[in-house]
């Protein structure tokens, strides 16, 4: 029994790896439908474990599940990336607030020990490991701001916007400015100065959309001291 779970989880966990992949890199296009029937027939399942991995993918933003019609690609209007990160500046940034007063030593030596993961994997190119580890960093600092219910809204928040973060973070050189920013903020941390820990966790997301819409759908062009702030300032 426990065999046939795990063989279940790991089928909907390439099932999921596959969509998301073809979605990231523009294999299926926004307001694409993704066919159950060409999926079961790939991988020689039942369509259940398909129906699963798509709720799991809408809750991640990735698709759209519509009734009678059944699974498309998700698309993101300017208006949409807009508002995430204007949300996401002003709860994240309140929570490296509440944070910085609130830190242990040991938890801040863990998020160093996180950080120096994320360099390695940066300099390797490896996204994917990246953006889970990069989680790490982020849901440390937000717990430790021991607001229960702020911690529940940016999980919330960041869970249906997932695929945003992810493209923000494949843009050229990106990663390794995140590790660049994620360093300044322990700094911040570790100084226990909570106005520039805010700062730098809310400029960065406010920044990183804009270089997000800019790559994503044509509107007007950063200039290029906007586009080297934006590029420094995403995490």
């Amino acid at each position: 029994m426990k065999k046939a779970i795990e063989k279940h989880l790991t089928l909907r966990e390439k099932i999921l790896e596959t969509i998301r992949d073809a979605i990231l890199t523009g294999a299926l296009r926004p307001g694409e439908k993704v066919a159950e029937p060409d999926l079961a027939e790939r991988f020689g399942i039942s369509r259940t474990p398909i129906r699963e991995a798509f709720r799991q993918l809408e809750s991640e933003g990735y698709l759209t599940v519509i009734p009678r019609k059944g699974a498309v690609v998700t698309s993101f209007s300017p208006k949409d990336v807009e508002e995430f990160y204007a949300i996401k500046s002003i709860l994240e940034g309140y929570a490296a607030r509440r944070a910085c007063e609130k830190l242990s030593a040991k938890e801040l030596e863990k998020l160093k020990g996180i950080n120096d993961r994320l360099r390695q994997l940066a300099t390797e190119g490896d996204i994917r490991h990246f953006f889970r580890i990069h989680n790490d960093f982020h849901d440390l600092f937000i717990r430790a701001a021991d607001n229960d219910k702020l911690y529940e809204m940016v999980g919330n928040l960041v869970r249906k916007f997932q695929r945003l973060r992810y493209a923000s973070l494949s843009l050229p050189g990106r990663m390794a400015i995140s590790v660049e920013e994620h360093d300044k903020i322990i700094d911040a941390f570790r100084s226990r100065n909570p106005d520039l820990a805010e700062t730098l966790v809310r400029k960065n997301a406010e920044y990183g959309g804009k270089v997000l819409m800019q790559e994503t759908d044509g509107t007007p062009p950063l200039k290029p001291a906007e586009r080297a702030a934006a590029l420094h300032m995403d995490l």
